[in-house]
C-alpha cells in the first residue's frame, strides 16, 4: 500500500526516538533541545523559503482557513461547553479540556508529514494551519486561562508574544517577500533549504524521545474521549467543511491531515505553566500521538483517491 509505505517511515522516526529514550540510549531531556531547534530554526527556514516563493495571491486561501479554523473552533466548543456546563470544572480547566481536543500539532507533525509525502506544495496550507494555531488558538487559550489578568501591560505582552512567535514571524517575512515578487537569491534559497531539511527527522524524533508512558496512567477514560474527538470527530468536521467550501484536493488533504494529527504539546506547556489538568493533557498528548499512527493511515488511504489531482 503506497500510503502506508510513505507514512510508516515517518512514524518510524517517532518510534526510534521513543526507543532511544526508553532504553536510556539518549536522555529524554534532549527532546527539549531538539524541539527548540526545530521550532526556532528549521521550521522558520522552511516557512520562509516556501512562502516567499509562492505567488502572493495564493497566500490568502480563506476557504482553507474556514475549513481548518472552523473545525478547530467547533471541536473546542463541543468539549468546552459540556465540561463547563457540568459545573465540576472552572473556566481554566474547561479551557484545557477543550484545547486538548482541538489544538492540533500542525508544526511538529502535520507539516513534516505533508512535506515528506507531498513535497513543497503541501507546506503552504500546513503553514497557514500552523499560523492559525499559533495566532488564534494559542492566544485564545492564554486569554481564557488568564481571564482575571487585566491592564495594558498584559495586553501588550500578549500581542508581543504572538508577533514574535517564530511561526508567525517567519510567515510574515515570507509573505512580505512574496509581495515583492522578487526571487530568493540562489545561495540564500540553498542555505534555507539545507536547514529546512532537518525539520522532519528532528521534530519527529523529538516527539518520540519526549513520550512518557507514565502520562498514560492518569485520566485514561477522559483522555480517550478527548482523543476520539481530536482524531476522529475533528477530521470529519474539517473534511465536511472542505467539501462544502470546494477546496482543491491538495488543500482538502492538508486540512484533514492537519486536523488528524495529535494534540499539540503547547497545550501541555500551558497546562503546566498554569498548573491546570497537567496529567490529563500529558495522557492525551501521549495517547493521540500513538493512536494517530492508525488514524492518519486511514485518513490518507481514504483521501488517496484525490492524489492524482495533486501531482
Amino acid at each position: 500500500m503506497e500510503v502506508a509505505s510513505l507514512v510508516l517511515p515517518v512514524f518510524a522516526i517517532i518510534v526510534t526516538g521513543w526507543l532511544a529514550g526508553e532504553v536510556g540510549y539518549l536522555s529524554r531531556s534532549l527532546a527539549d533541545a531538539l524541539v527548540h531547534f526545530a521550532y526556532n530554526v528549521a521550521m522558520p527556514a522552511l516557512l520562509i523559503v516556501t512562502i516567499a516563493q509562492e505567488p502572493a495571491h495564493n497566500l490568502l486561501e480563506w476557504r482553507f482557513l474556514l475549513a481548518f479554523g472552523g473545525g478547530s473552533l467547533i471541536c473546542f466548543a463541543l468539549v468546552f461547553l459540556p465540561v463547563r456546563a457540568g459545573g465540576q470544572h472552572d473556566l481554566a480547566s474547561s479551557t484545557i479540556h477543550g484545547m486538548a481536543a482541538a489544538m492540533t500539532n500542525t508544526g511538529f507533525v502535520a507539516l513534516p508529514i505533508l512535506h515528506a509525502i507531498y513535497g513543497q506544495p503541501a507546506v503552504l496550507p500546513a503553514a497557514v494551519a500552523t499560523v492559525f494555531v499559533a495566532a488564534v488558538m494559542f492566544p485564545i487559550t492564554v486569554i481564557m486561562l488568564e481571564s482575571d489578568a487585566s491592564g495594558p501591560s498584559h495586553s501588550a505582552g500578549l500581542v508581543k508574544q504572538i508577533l514574535l512567535n517564530p511561526m508567525v514571524l517567519s510567515t510574515l517575512i515570507g509573505i512580505v517577500w512574496a509581495m515583492t515578487d522578487l526571487p530568493i537569491p540562489a545561495p540564500v534559497a540553498t542555505y534555507l533549504n539545507m536547514i529546512a531539511a532537518a525539520l522532519t527527522p528532528c521534530a519527529l524524533f523529538a516527539i518520540g524521545l519526549g513520550l512518557s508512558v507514565e502520562g498514560l496512567r492518569s485520566n485514561l477514560k477522559v483522555s480517550f474521549a478527548l482523543a476520539a474527538v481530536k482524531l476522529v470527530v475533528m477530521p470529519l468536521i474539517v473534511y465536511g467543511l472542505s467539501v462544502i467550501l470546494g477546496l482543491t484536493p491538495l488543500y482538502t488533504v492538508a486540512a484533514v491531515i492537519c486536523a488528524a494529527v495529535p494534540t499539540a504539546k503547547t497545550v501541555y506547556v500551558l497546562a503546566h505553566e498554569h498548573k491546570v489538568e497537567e496529567k490529563l493533557v500529558a495522557a492525551t498528548v501521549s495517547i493521540t500521538t500513538m493512536l494517530s499512527v492508525a488514524t492518519l493511515l486511514v485518513a490518507l488511504y481514504l483521501l488517496s483517491g484525490s492524489e492524482s489531482g495533486m501531482r
